[in-house]
């Protein structure tokens, strides 16, 4: 059985509006091309990411910094409670064949620095232009579709 491309979506918990539609548009976009979400299973973009995913039918998995599985967002099916606080990011992003990253803070900056530690590929929507290995886009369609295609090329 062939695998899903696995997608991690990072960015900040408390996003303004546009922010939280253009991460709701990557986990519709990522679902409805067979993938699956994963996220830090809270708020924000987190929980945008996921509601679109499963508003299309995707599968989302969350990974809490917690070990209270309730914290989790109502849109994710499958939490993964850690106890392990911020050091869950590492968790994350290493679960991803490729990390879209939205606009963030600190902890979606080390996100971002972890994924490109791991050798994840990195794809941003107006965000993380001038980090060095991030791959970026104006659009959360052009970050999907890189992020699919780099998963792809890693299953092949």
């Amino acid at each position: 059985m062939k695998r899903k491309p696995q997608i991690s979506v990072i960015g900040d918990s408390n996003p303004p509006l546009e922010v939280l539609q253009w991460a709701e548009e990557v986990g519709r976009l990522v679902a409805e091309n067979d993938g699956v979400i994963i996220c830090g299973g809270l708020g924000g973009v987190m929980a945008a990411a996921a509601r679109g995913a499963a508003e299309a039918g995707g599968l989302t998995i969350g990974i809490l910094p917690s070990y209270d599985a309730s914290t989790a967002s109502t849109s994710i099916a499958v939490t993964i409670a850690t106890g392990m606080g911020h050091a869950r990011n590492a968790v994350v992003v290493a679960s991803g064949d490729a990390v879209i990253a939205l606009p963030g803070s600190y902890g979606t900056l080390s996100e971002v620095a972890l994924a490109l530690t791991l050798g994840k590929p990195v794809i941003s929507v107006k965000a993380w232009k001038d980090v060095r290995g991030v791959e970026a886009t104006d659009s959360p369609a052009a970050a999907v579709a890189l992020a699919l295609a780099a998963a792809h090329r890693l299953q092949q």
